[in-house]
């Protein structure tokens, strides 16, 4: 029923559960004006509009940046592996109450052709390297220490953190901003 002003809230929902975007446009399109223009309908557009930055199936382009020990990492380094591009910063607190389920999905997969990539928006190196070592981050990590202008925050299109996306043995795009237990359901799913 698109004319009721609990539809937006019924296909946000729907996206949750399918990432589909196309199928978020479609049903977004469905809707009358006014329901399209309610605080609910502004929320399915802002779902639409964040749909189509890095889009679900997209190839990630290359990038390289250094790790703490000044050494140059690409991200097709890792071809032939899905890769969790994890975008944080230390000073970040959602982030660094999230790394804990990163961790556990890491220690869970990492014999199973999976990895994490940590891009950090840090300016300062220590505090990103106690970080890391406080958080027991095992995984590779990069980083410009150039805050917000990291050249990543360009490429990704990234205006808040923490966020991240999931990559398969291609560099496809597969699913993005994994958080808690959906990060463990979503490897699971693909590394049975």
């Amino acid at each position: 029923n698109p004319g009721s002003y609990t539809a937006p809230l019924a296909i946000i929902r729907y996206y949750q559960l399918k990432e589909n975007p196309a199928m978020l446009q479609e049903l977004y399109a469905l809707l009358p004006q006014n329901i399209a223009q309610s605080a609910l309908g502004n929320m399915v557009a802002q779902q639409v509009a964040e749909s189509k930055i890095n889009p679900i199936g997209s190839v990630v382009s290359d990038f390289t940046q250094t790790d703490p020990d000044g050494k140059g990492i690409s991200l097709s380094s890792f071809r032939g592996q899905y890769v969790l591009i994890d975008l944080w910063a230390s000073w970040c607190r959602p982030c660094r109450m999230e790394n804990p389920n990163v961790v556990a999905a890491y220690n869970k997969y990492k014999d199973k052709n999976f990895t994490v990539l940590g891009i950090s928006f840090d300016q300062a190196k220590n505090a990103w390297l106690s970080a890391i070592q406080m958080d027991n981050l095992a995984w590779n990590h990069v980083s410009d220490l150039k805050g917000w202008s990291n050249a990543a925050a360009a490429q990704f299109k990234v205006n808040s953190i923490p966020q991240n996306l999931l990559i398969d043995t291609e560099g496809r795009i597969i699913a993005k901003n994994l958080r808690g237990p959906a990060l463990d359901k979503k490897l699971e799913e693909i590394l049975k």
